[in-house]
Protein backbone atom coordinates (compact mmCIF):
# COMPACT_ATOMS: atom_id res chain seq x y z
CA UNK A 1 0.00 0.00 0.00
CA UNK A 2 1.06 3.41 -0.85
CA UNK A 3 1.79 5.62 2.16
CA UNK A 4 -0.25 8.56 0.45
CA UNK A 5 -3.28 5.91 -0.15
CA UNK A 6 -2.59 4.13 3.98
CA UNK A 7 -2.87 8.00 5.32
CA UNK A 8 -6.11 8.71 3.54
CA UNK A 9 -7.30 4.99 4.60
CA UNK A 10 -6.45 6.04 8.37
CA UNK A 11 -8.07 9.36 7.85
CA UNK A 12 -12.06 7.62 7.01
CA UNK A 13 -11.42 5.01 9.74
CA UNK A 14 -10.22 7.81 11.98
CA UNK A 15 -13.64 9.22 11.33
CA UNK A 16 -15.77 6.39 11.26
CA UNK A 17 -13.92 5.92 14.81
CA UNK A 18 -15.37 9.33 15.93
CA UNK A 19 -18.93 8.40 15.00
CA UNK A 20 -18.80 5.49 16.68
CA UNK A 21 -17.41 6.84 20.05
CA UNK A 22 -20.14 9.90 19.80
CA UNK A 23 -22.78 6.85 19.95
CA UNK A 24 -21.34 5.03 22.48
CA UNK A 25 -20.81 8.45 24.99
CA UNK A 26 -24.65 9.00 24.57
CA UNK A 27 -25.03 5.33 25.50
CA UNK A 28 -22.73 4.80 27.91
CA UNK A 29 -23.31 4.64 32.33
CA UNK A 30 -20.70 6.61 33.60
CA UNK A 31 -18.81 5.01 35.93
CA UNK A 32 -17.68 7.08 39.20
CA UNK A 33 -14.69 4.42 39.57
CA UNK A 34 -14.04 1.46 37.76
CA UNK A 35 -11.45 0.05 40.06
CA UNK A 36 -11.91 -2.50 42.11
CA UNK A 37 -9.54 -4.96 43.37
CA UNK A 38 -6.10 -6.18 41.92
CA UNK A 39 -3.63 -9.15 42.09
CA UNK A 40 -0.47 -10.61 40.70
CA UNK A 41 1.27 -13.96 40.63
CA UNK A 42 4.20 -14.53 38.43
CA UNK A 43 2.64 -13.91 34.71
CA UNK A 44 -1.19 -13.86 36.01
CA UNK A 45 -3.17 -10.96 37.21
CA UNK A 46 -6.56 -10.52 38.40
CA UNK A 47 -8.61 -7.41 38.11
CA UNK A 48 -12.20 -7.43 40.35
CA UNK A 49 -14.13 -4.21 39.33
CA UNK A 50 -18.10 -3.40 39.64
CA UNK A 51 -17.74 -2.36 35.87
CA UNK A 52 -17.10 -5.62 34.42
CA UNK A 53 -20.28 -7.43 33.67
CA UNK A 54 -18.65 -11.30 32.87
CA UNK A 55 -15.59 -12.42 33.32
CA UNK A 56 -12.50 -12.24 30.57
CA UNK A 57 -9.34 -13.09 30.04
CA UNK A 58 -6.07 -11.17 28.26
CA UNK A 59 -2.87 -12.64 26.85
CA UNK A 60 -0.28 -10.49 27.07
CA UNK A 61 2.87 -11.05 24.14
CA UNK A 62 5.69 -8.59 24.14
CA UNK A 63 9.03 -8.21 22.43
CA UNK A 64 8.72 -11.26 20.58
CA UNK A 65 11.78 -10.08 18.12
CA UNK A 66 10.97 -12.18 15.69
CA UNK A 67 13.76 -11.53 12.72
CA UNK A 68 12.50 -13.63 9.59
CA UNK A 69 13.74 -12.38 6.45
CA UNK A 70 14.32 -13.05 2.58
CA UNK A 71 15.03 -12.14 -0.43
CA UNK A 72 12.86 -9.27 -0.13
CA UNK A 73 15.00 -7.75 2.51
CA UNK A 74 17.97 -7.84 0.62
CA UNK A 75 18.49 -3.93 0.41
CA UNK A 76 18.22 -3.17 3.88
CA UNK A 77 20.64 -5.89 5.24
CA UNK A 78 22.68 -3.14 6.31
CA UNK A 79 19.96 -1.57 8.22
CA UNK A 80 18.86 -4.90 9.80
CA UNK A 81 22.17 -6.64 10.49
CA UNK A 82 22.59 -5.95 13.81
CA UNK A 83 19.14 -6.74 15.01
CA UNK A 84 19.40 -9.86 12.56
CA UNK A 85 21.92 -11.37 14.59
CA UNK A 86 19.78 -10.90 17.97
CA UNK A 87 17.81 -13.22 19.44
CA UNK A 88 17.95 -15.75 17.13
CA UNK A 89 17.96 -18.95 19.66
CA UNK A 90 17.16 -18.38 23.20
CA UNK A 91 16.00 -20.23 26.56
CA UNK A 92 12.60 -20.65 27.24
CA UNK A 93 11.41 -19.23 30.50
CA UNK A 94 9.81 -21.83 31.62
CA UNK A 95 11.43 -25.25 30.68
CA UNK A 96 15.14 -24.13 30.20
CA UNK A 97 15.31 -25.36 26.98
CA UNK A 98 16.88 -23.14 23.94
CA UNK A 99 14.48 -23.04 20.64
CA UNK A 100 14.66 -21.07 17.53
CA UNK A 101 13.24 -17.42 18.10
CA UNK A 102 10.10 -18.42 15.56
CA UNK A 103 9.06 -21.53 17.90
CA UNK A 104 8.84 -19.77 21.08
CA UNK A 105 6.43 -17.33 19.48
CA UNK A 106 4.04 -20.41 18.25
CA UNK A 107 4.85 -22.04 21.25
CA UNK A 108 3.07 -18.90 23.14
CA UNK A 109 0.24 -18.52 20.58
CA UNK A 110 -0.38 -22.60 21.51
CA UNK A 111 -0.50 -21.47 25.14
CA UNK A 112 -2.61 -18.48 24.31
CA UNK A 113 -5.11 -21.41 22.98
CA UNK A 114 -4.69 -23.62 25.96
CA UNK A 115 -5.19 -20.58 28.31
CA UNK A 116 -8.57 -20.14 26.84
CA UNK A 117 -7.75 -16.64 25.85
CA UNK A 118 -10.31 -13.84 24.79
CA UNK A 119 -8.38 -11.76 23.09
CA UNK A 120 -4.65 -11.13 22.47
CA UNK A 121 -2.89 -7.84 23.10
CA UNK A 122 0.53 -7.75 21.36
CA UNK A 123 2.18 -4.23 22.91
CA UNK A 124 5.33 -3.98 20.34
CA UNK A 125 8.80 -5.16 19.27
CA UNK A 126 6.93 -8.34 18.12
CA UNK A 127 9.68 -7.96 14.82
CA UNK A 128 13.25 -6.65 15.06
CA UNK A 129 12.78 -4.74 12.08
CA UNK A 130 10.04 -4.38 9.43
CA UNK A 131 11.19 -7.56 7.57
CA UNK A 132 7.96 -8.66 5.10
CA UNK A 133 8.74 -12.03 5.54
CA UNK A 134 8.24 -11.63 9.88
CA UNK A 135 4.93 -9.19 9.34
CA UNK A 136 3.92 -12.32 7.17
CA UNK A 137 4.38 -15.25 9.49
CA UNK A 138 3.41 -13.33 12.46
CA UNK A 139 -0.10 -12.56 10.95
CA UNK A 140 -0.59 -16.27 9.49
CA UNK A 141 0.29 -18.02 13.32
CA UNK A 142 -2.14 -15.28 14.53
CA UNK A 143 -4.68 -16.23 12.40
CA UNK A 144 -4.33 -19.37 12.53
CA UNK A 145 -4.84 -19.21 16.11
CA UNK A 146 -8.43 -18.25 15.86
CA UNK A 147 -8.12 -15.46 19.34
CA UNK A 148 -9.12 -11.72 18.45
CA UNK A 149 -6.19 -9.68 18.74
CA UNK A 150 -5.13 -6.32 19.15
CA UNK A 151 -1.29 -4.62 17.86
CA UNK A 152 0.25 -1.49 18.68
CA UNK A 153 4.23 -1.00 17.35
CA UNK A 154 7.29 -0.82 19.39
CA UNK A 155 10.73 0.99 18.40
CA UNK A 156 11.97 -1.72 16.81
CA UNK A 157 8.65 -3.13 14.87
CA UNK A 158 9.44 0.24 12.21
CA UNK A 159 13.41 0.37 12.86
CA UNK A 160 15.60 -0.13 9.92
CA UNK A 161 18.93 1.28 11.70
CA UNK A 162 20.75 3.92 9.99
CA UNK A 163 18.07 5.26 7.59
CA UNK A 164 17.51 9.27 7.14
CA UNK A 165 14.67 10.91 8.72
CA UNK A 166 13.16 11.57 12.28
CA UNK A 167 11.79 8.57 14.14
CA UNK A 168 8.20 10.15 13.48
CA UNK A 169 8.81 10.03 9.42
CA UNK A 170 9.87 6.11 10.03
CA UNK A 171 7.63 5.17 12.30
CA UNK A 172 5.05 6.88 9.20
CA UNK A 173 6.93 5.28 6.01
CA UNK A 174 7.58 1.38 7.65
CA UNK A 175 3.99 1.81 9.22
CA UNK A 176 2.46 2.15 6.02
CA UNK A 177 4.74 -0.37 4.03
CA UNK A 178 4.83 -3.25 6.10
CA UNK A 179 2.96 -3.20 9.84
CA UNK A 180 -0.32 -1.87 7.99
CA UNK A 181 -1.80 -5.39 7.99
CA UNK A 182 -1.45 -5.90 11.52
CA UNK A 183 -3.98 -3.09 12.47
CA UNK A 184 -6.54 -4.66 10.34
CA UNK A 185 -8.28 -1.33 9.43
CA UNK A 186 -7.66 0.36 12.63
CA UNK A 187 -5.62 3.48 13.03
CA UNK A 188 -1.97 2.54 14.03
CA UNK A 189 -1.48 4.99 16.15
CA UNK A 190 -4.43 4.96 18.57
CA UNK A 191 -7.44 2.65 18.48
CA UNK A 192 -9.56 0.45 20.77
CA UNK A 193 -11.54 -2.06 20.45
CA UNK A 194 -14.01 -3.51 23.07
CA UNK A 195 -14.92 -6.85 24.29
CA UNK A 196 -17.64 -7.56 26.81
CA UNK A 197 -18.00 -3.97 28.26
CA UNK A 198 -13.98 -3.46 28.83
CA UNK A 199 -12.14 -0.99 26.09
CA UNK A 200 -8.96 -1.59 25.06
CA UNK A 201 -7.06 1.46 24.33
CA UNK A 202 -4.03 0.91 22.37
CA UNK A 203 -1.48 3.73 21.95
CA UNK A 204 1.57 4.30 20.29
CA UNK A 205 4.42 5.80 22.06
CA UNK A 206 7.54 3.79 20.52
CA UNK A 207 8.53 7.41 19.69
CA UNK A 208 8.39 7.84 23.54
CA UNK A 209 6.47 11.05 22.65
CA UNK A 210 2.53 11.30 22.52
CA UNK A 211 0.68 13.44 19.99
CA UNK A 212 -2.03 15.73 20.60
CA UNK A 213 -4.22 13.26 18.33
CA UNK A 214 -3.45 10.39 20.96
CA UNK A 215 -4.27 12.62 23.74
CA UNK A 216 -7.39 13.82 22.46
CA UNK A 217 -7.87 10.14 21.53
CA UNK A 218 -7.64 9.11 25.02
CA UNK A 219 -9.17 11.61 26.47
CA UNK A 220 -12.49 10.94 24.56
CA UNK A 221 -12.26 7.13 25.37
CA UNK A 222 -12.03 8.28 29.17
CA UNK A 223 -15.38 10.35 28.30
CA UNK A 224 -17.19 7.20 27.95
CA UNK A 225 -17.05 6.48 31.41
CA UNK A 226 -16.77 2.61 30.17
CA UNK A 227 -13.39 0.61 31.81
CA UNK A 228 -10.68 0.90 30.01
CA UNK A 229 -7.18 -1.05 30.01
CA UNK A 230 -4.55 1.54 28.13
CA UNK A 231 -1.87 -1.03 26.33
CA UNK A 232 1.89 1.02 24.75
CA UNK A 233 4.94 -0.47 24.29
CA UNK A 234 7.31 1.94 26.50
CA UNK A 235 6.14 1.80 30.01
CA UNK A 236 5.13 5.18 31.69
CA UNK A 237 7.12 7.06 33.85
CA UNK A 238 6.91 6.37 37.69
CA UNK A 239 8.63 7.46 40.36
CA UNK A 240 11.70 5.70 41.42
CA UNK A 241 12.21 4.01 37.72
CA UNK A 242 14.90 5.01 35.52
CA UNK A 243 14.99 5.88 32.05
CA UNK A 244 13.74 2.86 30.26
CA UNK A 245 10.51 4.21 31.95
CA UNK A 246 10.66 6.72 29.36
CA UNK A 247 7.06 7.75 28.28
CA UNK A 248 6.84 10.64 30.82
CA UNK A 249 10.02 10.51 32.51
CA UNK A 250 11.28 14.51 33.73
CA UNK A 251 14.81 13.08 32.73
CA UNK A 252 14.22 11.64 29.24
CA UNK A 253 16.32 13.67 26.67
CA UNK A 254 19.59 14.01 24.33
CA UNK A 255 21.59 13.85 27.88
CA UNK A 256 20.36 9.94 28.89
CA UNK A 257 20.41 8.82 25.32
CA UNK A 258 23.34 7.05 25.62
CA UNK A 259 22.51 3.98 22.86
CA UNK A 260 21.59 6.39 19.95
CA UNK A 261 24.69 5.79 17.97
CA UNK A 262 24.17 2.16 18.40
CA UNK A 263 20.77 1.99 17.11
CA UNK A 264 21.67 4.49 14.47
CA UNK A 265 18.44 6.93 14.60
CA UNK A 266 18.20 10.37 15.51
CA UNK A 267 18.76 11.46 19.62
CA UNK A 268 16.42 12.46 21.85
CA UNK A 269 14.89 15.71 21.79
CA UNK A 270 17.48 17.88 23.83
CA UNK A 271 14.27 19.95 25.62
CA UNK A 272 13.40 16.44 27.30
CA UNK A 273 9.71 15.73 26.56
CA UNK A 274 6.90 17.72 24.82
CA UNK A 275 3.84 19.14 27.19
CA UNK A 276 1.59 16.95 25.44
CA UNK A 277 3.44 13.94 26.54
CA UNK A 278 3.38 15.25 30.12
CA UNK A 279 -0.49 16.25 30.26
CA UNK A 280 -1.00 12.82 28.70
CA UNK A 281 0.83 11.09 31.35
CA UNK A 282 -1.02 13.08 34.41
CA UNK A 283 -4.14 12.12 32.69
CA UNK A 284 -3.43 8.49 32.22
CA UNK A 285 -3.23 8.29 36.35
CA UNK A 286 -6.04 10.46 36.66
CA UNK A 287 -8.81 8.45 35.09
CA UNK A 288 -10.92 7.03 37.59
CA UNK A 289 -12.33 4.74 34.71
CA UNK A 290 -8.67 3.43 33.76
CA UNK A 291 -8.35 -0.52 35.58
CA UNK A 292 -4.95 -1.15 34.12
CA UNK A 293 -1.92 -0.16 32.31
CA UNK A 294 0.16 -2.90 30.19
CA UNK A 295 3.65 -2.61 28.43
CA UNK A 296 6.68 -4.13 27.57
CA UNK A 297 10.22 -2.65 26.14
CA UNK A 298 12.56 -3.06 28.97
CA UNK A 299 12.16 -7.12 28.62
CA UNK A 300 12.10 -7.19 32.59
CA UNK A 301 8.00 -7.82 34.34
CA UNK A 302 7.93 -5.26 36.45
CA UNK A 303 4.52 -4.45 38.71
CA UNK A 304 4.17 -0.35 39.66
CA UNK A 305 0.94 1.49 41.26
CA UNK A 306 0.37 5.04 40.79
CA UNK A 307 -2.58 6.79 42.19
CA UNK A 308 -4.48 2.81 42.22
CA UNK A 309 -4.11 1.85 38.80
CA UNK A 310 -1.77 -0.73 38.39
CA UNK A 311 1.60 -0.93 35.35
CA UNK A 312 2.34 -4.89 34.90
CA UNK A 313 5.12 -4.34 32.57
CA UNK A 314 6.00 -8.15 31.09
CA UNK A 315 9.14 -9.68 30.21
CA UNK A 316 9.97 -10.66 26.25
CA UNK A 317 8.42 -13.45 24.46
CA UNK A 318 11.76 -14.02 23.33
CA UNK A 319 12.39 -16.18 25.79
CA UNK A 320 9.01 -17.13 25.71
CA UNK A 321 7.28 -15.03 29.01
CA UNK A 322 3.80 -13.67 28.12
CA UNK A 323 1.50 -12.26 30.67
CA UNK A 324 -2.29 -13.51 31.56
CA UNK A 325 -5.12 -11.23 33.19
CA UNK A 326 -8.46 -12.06 34.41
CA UNK A 327 -11.08 -9.39 34.35
CA UNK A 328 -13.89 -10.35 36.77
CA UNK A 329 -16.99 -8.73 38.45
CA UNK A 330 -16.46 -7.20 41.93
CA UNK A 331 -18.05 -10.13 44.65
Amino acid sequence: MKRRDFLGTSALVGAGSLMQRGQAEESAKTVETARGSFSLTGYRAAVYSPAVAEPFRLFQITDSHLALDDARGEAWRDNSKRMAAAFQNNVHFEDGKTYPNPEIFEMTLARAQQEKADFIALTGDIFSFPSEAAVEFALDKLNAAGIPFGYVAGNHDWHYEGLPGSSKELRDTWTARRLVPLYQGAHPLYHSQEHKGIRFVFIDNSIYEILPEQLDFFRSEAATGNPLVLLMHIPLYIPGRGVGFGCGHPQWGAATDHIWELERREIWRKEGHTETTFAFHKEVFSTPNLLLVLAGHIHQASLDVKQDIPQIVTAHNACGHFGVVDFKALP
